[in-house]
């Protein structure tokens, strides 16, 4: 007597183990780290492309703005008697503030932009905001340039200190990436998000000591203020970046909060700003593709 086959059993819909969908960091970091780098290198390049002057553009915008604000702040305002080398003071940070601006207000649309490659190619998530970041950084580079030549016309010199600017932009790309993470995750659902950073963008550029240094600051408004602009991990970065690069004529980050320690606080802050922009934008990457 044969025995009959039992047909292959079925599992109710919904039980078994869940479909993952493509993940923030994917399985290969050396597939993020190279898909990260031709993105950005591919978007820096198209930037310029057909373009006469080519990457002098690039250097345009923060030499036009300079000239604005160091006219208006020496000759009107007259604050560059009281700051030594005020006119590389401005240009470093709005040089410095660029990048933190690029990085952000470039990530909060990258999902969006990338719409079509979001939906038809599985491939780490994460590569998306890095590459904008990362092309901010190329342009960071750029316009890093200018400062140190115009401070060596100004009188200065060439300092071994200037190396302590790759920590410091290393740092201020980990707070630029955390908030690129949670700008473009909210930017999916929230639309809202673009022009409520471009007003959030703007409001910082006057909050920081990019136009007044802290010395000016202390001079008039006492140490309490400049130690809270400290608070900023911008503000910490930046007056590390004119201690570094002008001179012991611009004072310490530290020696601006008034103690070393005072900065772990903006250490802290950075480091949260990237860990919960990696969390939120890992837990949000599988159904980027669904929400777009």
């Amino acid at each position: 007597m044969a025995t009959e086959q039992s047909a292959p059993r079925r599992l109710p819909v919904g039980v078994g183990q869940p479909i993952k969908g493509p993940s923030a960091l994917g399985s290969d970091a050396a597939r993020l780290r190279r898909l990260t780098w031709t993105l950005a290198t591919t978007e820096f390049k198209l930037k310029f492309f057909g373009s006469a002057l080519g990457y002098l553009w690039q250097l345009m915008r923060p030499l036009l703005l300079f000239g604005v604000l160091f006219i208006v702040f020496t000759k009107i305002v007259n604050l560059g008697a009281s700051v030594p080398y005020y006119g590389i003071n401005l240009l470093l940070g709005i040089v410095m503030f660029g990048f933190l601006a690029e990085g952000t207000s470039g990530a909060v649309r990258s999902l969006v932009d990338r719409e079509n490659l979001v939906r038809k190619i599985e491939f780490p998530r994460l590569a998306v905001p890095a590459s904008t970041v990362l092309t901010a950084l190329f342009n960071l580079s750029v316009n890093l340039v200018p400062v140190f030549v115009f401070l060596l016309i100004s009188g200065g010199s060439v300092r071994l200190s200037w190396l302590e600017m790759i920590p410091i932009v290393a740092f201020l790309a980990v707070l630029v990436l955390g908030l690129a993470m949670i700008l473009s995750v909210a930017y999916v659902s929230f639309r809202d998000v673009a022009p409520i950073w471009d007003v959030v963008l703007q409001a910082a550029f006057y909050a920081s000591p990019v136009l007044v240094p802290v010395q000016a600051i202390t001079s008039s408004h006492g140490d309490l203020i400049a130690r809270l602009l400290m608070l900023n991990p911008f503000g910490a970065a930046l007056q590390q970046a004119r201690h570094a690069v002008i001179g012991p004529s611009q004072p310490s980050a530290a020696a601006a909060a008034d103690g070393a320690l005072f900065l772990i606080i903006p250490i802290v802050i950075t480091f949260a700003v990237f860990a919960f922009g990696l969390w939120l934008f890992d837990r949000a990457a599988p159904r980027i593709a669904e929400r777009l």
